[in-house]
Formats: structure tokens, C-alpha cells, sequence
């Protein structure tokens, strides 16, 4: 029986030797050994914050280091059962080093997009905000599904994800919904979703069986260290509490727990209400207002400079992906042209073709 895989194998070892330089694996090792000395402190939990930025950190390092290493054991594994089928004549056998390869190339693709992810913020976490546009209840029936549609997306990755708010609509799905997800380079991964979704289909709330075309948008900003977050003075806030609420406006707290901060001089408005208390509640709300409050500035500086610069180049695109559920049946990223021919595997988490093509398409803008 033939099967060489001697081409194959070589290549798949050179990805991972370029990744491995990118990644700097003996950095993470280094970085892994001072944070676990930290973490086995006797005093480390005297300051849960503090605690938990440093195990955070430790388990994003290990993870990383760990998604490298696995793939080296892997190919040498991979190798081995090749020579047992070439000498056993297994035809099975044979089969499943061909899926195993085809597996290990999945893993390798997504850690080479991973490398193009150096921006300063890119290797942190995120904090994902969507909001209902332009549709009634068709709009906030799609942030509803979108929101599912991240959520599903994390949970096949095995991210951590933490509801921070969640404010529903009278009538169909959520006005709009803030969650974190505690990954590494999860910030750098979903910034490309960032932008305005469109949905196009038949109306499940309407009696004339019109296509309704509906609009939400997607905000990612990345979790700050509280040091790198700007200065809010008390007086340009306005801060108001709430009893939290579920689907269809229903009370699900007694207590007015839940914080609404309003940043009067831009008019940012960020809520929170998931934590038990309402000083942890206000803690959440201040640093997502902190980090988009940097973010802006940032936005400025740029916008700044490239009108000094006198170039005028396209946006980072408002409508940047359309779903269609009507006829052609079609998810489609307009910057990309990436496309999937059923919507229904998106909506349920399957986004890393949309992903991996927005990261490759953002850095060849970056570059020409």
C-alpha cells in the first residue's frame, strides 16, 4: 500500500516552525513560570482582583502554549501510524492518518491566521455589545439570534463567555445584550465582526408575507487593565439604577441592582446587570465606559492623522455581512466576498471561514 506523506508531513512541520517563532515559545514559558510563582503566593487571594488577573493570565499562557506543543506531539504521533499502516498494509489504518493530517492542518490554519493578530490589543480578551438597528421586531428577533449565534461560536471553542447585560424587547428577541469572552486573542479574532449585520427574509411577525429587511450592530472592544483605562470625572457621568429585567420587561430582582451610566460629554451609555450587587454592577459598567471612552480617543488620533496625511480611504464597513433566508439562502461578508450556502450552520457558531477571511482581508488592507 502506498502512503507517503513524507511532502505533507514536511510542510505541516514548517507552518508550525514559522508559528512557533511568531509565537515565542520560550517567552510564553518564561512568562508561564513568573505567573505561577505569583499564583502559589500564600497571599495571592487577598486581593481577588489582583488573584484573578494573575490566574487569567496564567491559563491564557498555558493555553497557548499547550495548542503548539500538542501540535508537535501530534505530527509526531501522525508519523509513527503511517510507517505502522505502510508495514501493516492497513487500508483503515491508513484512512485515519489522512483524517489526522487533515485535522492537524484545521488547527495549524487557525493559529497562522492567529499570527497576523499583533496589533497592541489583539491578545486580550473582548467584550461584545450588540444592538437591535432599523426592523422592530424582525431587529431584535436578529440581535437575539446573533447573540446566540457568538455564544455558540465560544462555546465550541471552549471560551469562558459571561453575560454582563442583557436588555430585552417588548415584543421579539433583545434590545440589545454586552458579554465577555475570557480568550486568548479573543479581542484580535472578533474585531473583523465588528459592524452593521443585515438580515433579509420573510417576516415571522408579519401576516402579508413581505421580505422584511432588519439591521443590528456589533461592537468589540477589547478587557483594559484598569491602569491603561483613562480618567472619568464623577461630573461627566450620569448614573442610574434599576431593578435587572427579563424577557418581556419582567422584574427578575427586587433590589435595584442593576446601573445604567451615562458619559454626558459623548453620550456613551453602557448598563449592566448581571453581577448580585449594585456596586459590582456600577465596578463592570465604568470599565467598559473606560475602554471605549480610550477607544475613541484612539479613533480620533487616527482620523486626525489621516486627515493631515490627506488620505481618504474607505471605512472599516458599516454593512459589513448580509444574511439571506429567503430563496438563495446565503450568509455573505461584503468586504470579503467569503460566503456559506447555509445560513443555519452560521447562526449556530460555525464562523470561522468568516473569521479567518476578515483577519487575511484587514491585514492585506493594512499593507497595500
Amino acid at each position: 500500500m502506498e502512503l507517503d506523506i513524507s511532502e505533507r508531513l514536511a510542510s505541516l512541520r514548517s507552518t508550525l516552525d514559522d508559528i512557533t517563532a511568531v509565537v515565542g515559545v520560550d517567552r510564553l514559558r518564561g512568562e508561564i513560570a513568573d505567573l505561577s510563582e505569583k499564583a502559589g503566593a500564600p497571599d495571592l487571594w487577598d486581593d481577588p482582583e489582583s488573584a484573578q488577573k494573575v490566574t487569567s493570565a496564567l491559563s491564557h499562557a498555558q493555553t497557548q502554549l499547550k495548542r503548539v506543543t500538542d501540535l508537535e506531539s501530534r505530527l509526531d504521533d501522525v508519523e509513527v501510524m503511517a510507517e505502522l499502516a505502510r508495514e501493516e498494509d492497513d487500508a483503515a489504518a491508513a484512512s485515519e492518518v489522512l483524517a489526522e493530517m487533515d485535522a492537524i492542518q484545521t488547527v495549524l490554519d487557525e493559529l497562522e491566521v492567529q499570527t497576523l493578530l499583533n496589533g497592541e490589543y489583539d491578545s486580550r480578551g473582548a467584550v461584545v455589545t450588540i444592538r437591535s438597528g432599523a426592523g422592530g421586531d424582525d431587529a431584535t428577533d436578529f440581535a437575539e439570534m446573533l447573540m446566540r449565534m457568538y455564544l455558540r461560536w465560544a462555546e465550541k471553542h471552549k471560551y469562558p463567555v459571561k453575560v454582563m447585560d442583557t436588555s430585552y424587547a417588548e415584543g421579539a428577541g433583545i434590545k440589545s445584550a454586552t458579554f465577555e469572552i475570557d480568550a486568548p486573542y479573543a479581542f484580535g479574532t472578533l474585531s473583523v465582526e465588528a459592524g452593521t449585520h443585515r438580515l433579509a427574509r420573510i417576516s415571522p411577525f408579519g401576516g402579508a408575507d413581505k421580505r422584511q429587511t432588519s439591521f443590528a450592530a456589533v461592537e468589540v472592544i477589547p478587557v483594559m487593565e484598569e491602569a491603561q483605562q483613562v480618567e472619568v470625572p464623577e461630573g461627566d457621568i450620569r448614573v442610574d439604577v434599576f431593578r435587572s429585567s427579563g424577557p418581556g420587561g419582567q422584574s427578575v430582582n427586587t433590589t435595584d441592582s442593576a446601573v445604567r451610566i451615562t458619559h454626558l460629554p459623548t453620550g456613551i451609555v453602557v448598563s449592566m446587570q448581571n453581577e448580585k450587587s449594585q456596586i459590582q454592577n456600577r465596578a463592570a459598567a465604568m470599565r467598559v465606559l473606560q475602554t471605549r471612552l480610550m477607544l475613541l480617543q484612539r479613533e480620533e488620533e487616527a482620523a486626525k492623522k489621516k486627515e493631515l496625511a490627506g488620505t481618504i480611504t474607505a471605512s472599516w464597513g458599516d454593512q459589513m455581512r448580509s444574511y439571506f433566508l429567503y430563496g438563495q439562502q446565503l450568509v455573505k461578508d461584503l468586504r470579503t466576498g467569503f460566503e456559506v450556502g447555509n445560513p443555519a450552520t452560521v447562526f449556530d457558531g460555525e464562523l470561522d471561514g468568516f473569521i479567518n477571511a476578515g483577519i487575511r482581508w484587514r491585514k492585506t488592507a493594512e499593507n497595500a
